[in-house]
């Protein structure tokens, strides 16, 4: 088997954007594929794929970045050719190759319905993709709710039981490492094994600011005497507004004050005229879960994580 990117010759990337999306694991269109192409979110040397003695495709990877990225951000989309004698095999091989390639381990990010492991044909795609993920680096599992919010939803008026301001980028930073302390994210948690909070806040600050959203939306949440209760960072996508991040400090945790924080960052969209806004909390984190549930977010999908521990 050859391991290798598409060229940039027009031929070989109509290959590779004509592989058929066979298998119970949704795959892009190609259409889709065409237009992340143009938008530069796909590109000839993030897309690969393997090729048997005779020249044909037997499996496809398309990994995706930010327009500027020099690096890819994430896997999009992993595919064996049905009939494969060892699809894990071949999709772990695919994927170390296109690993070295870039220099770093993007992480595989699949999107699932809600009960896919009571579908047996997708619990059994799932589980070789998870095999060749973890045999080419990527160790660590993380399962998300992603989440979405339509107009038909509506939205809550503030209650006043938090007020809402800008902040310097130092009070940012010291609420994002007040934020961590508890937190039920697993990043956050997994993070906060190798460095400290003060980093991790800066971390946090710089890929928030990377984000397509802006800088100027982004609200400290208060109490009315001026205590910090939270913040609010709404956020966009190369698609769509998105909620971004949004907590509450520890000593403020259990008073509902998260709805408060929630709302207003749908507030902030839905005034902007967002038709969608999606957002994502790890299955394990349930109060940030029972949250968008309160607020009209309804699950759309699950979103399988794995990425290099």
């Amino acid at each position: 088997m050859i391991y290798r990117s598409a060229s940039a010759d027009p031929a070989d990337l109509d290959r590779a954007v004509a592989y058929p999306a066979d298998g119970p694991v949704e795959a892009l269109s190609a259409d889709t594929i065409r237009e992340e192409l143009a938008a530069n979110r796909f590109r000839p040397e993030w897309t690969w794929f393997a090729e048997d003695e005779n020249g044909e495709i037997q499996a496809r990877a398309l990994w995706w970045g930010r327009a500027d990225s020099e690096r890819p951000i994430a896997l999009d989309c992993l595919q064996v050719r049905a009939g494969v004698a060892d699809p894990a095999g071949v999709a772990a091989a695919l994927l170390a190759a296109g690993h070295e390639a870039f220099g770093n381990l993007p992480l595989y990010n699949a999107s699932l319905p809600a009960d896919w492991r009571d579908l047996q044909d997708l619990a059994e795609a799932v589980e070789w993709r998870r095999e060749a993920a973890q045999r080419a680096g990527l160790t660590r599992e993380i399962e998300r709710l992603r989440y979405e919010w339509t107009p038909a939803a509506g939205t809550a008026e503030p209650t006043g039981k938090v007020v809402f301001r800008e902040g310097t980028d130092e009070e940012f930073l010291e609420a994002f490492a007040r934020l961590s302390a508890g937190s039920l994210d697993v990043h956050t948690q997994d993070e906060l094994r190798s460095m400290d909070a003060e980093q991790l806040a800066r971390e946090d600050v710089g890929f928030y600011l990377d984000c397509p959203g802006e800088r100027s939306w982004w609200r400290l949440a208060e109490l009315p005497d001026g205590t910090l209760a939270g913040l609010a960072v709404p956020s966009a996508t190369p698609y769509h507004r998105n909620v971004g991040y949004l907590g509450v400090v520890p000593e403020q945790r259990g008073r509902g004050l998260i709805d408060e924080i929630l709302a207003e960052i749908t507030r902030f969209h839905a005034a902007a005229g967002a038709e969608r806004i999606t957002a994502t909390t790890d299955t394990v984190n349930t109060p940030m879960a029972a949250a968008f549930d309160r607020a009209g977010y309804e699950v759309t999908e699950i979103r399988l994580i794995l990425e290099a521990a």
